[in-house]
């Protein structure tokens, strides 16, 4: 088993491309520590990357929202 790293980028978007055990490879980007997936393909990395950075955001723009939501509750109130 190859444990060569490639480090790949398109447009905006770095990835490193690590073999992985079970074939294919480990995608991740040293911009978006939280992001991790997996590939066969350099274009299914891109693909995959990018779904997962969108999910990301989503998820980090939601808990902002509750974070946000629960610092202007009135403290007196129970949920």
């Amino acid at each position: 088993s190859s444990t060569t790293e490639f480090v790949v980028r398109q447009g905006d978007l770095v990835l490193i491309l690590s073999p992985a055990d079970e074939g294919g490879h480990t995608v991740t980007s040293p911009f978006y520590p939280a992001l991790v997936t997996e590939a066969e393909t350099l274009e299914e990395a891109f693909e995959n990357a990018r779904d997962a950075a969108d999910a990301l955001r989503q998820s980090r723009a939601k808990l902002m929202q509750q974070l946000h939501d629960a610092s202007q509750a009135d403290p007196d109130e129970t949920p």
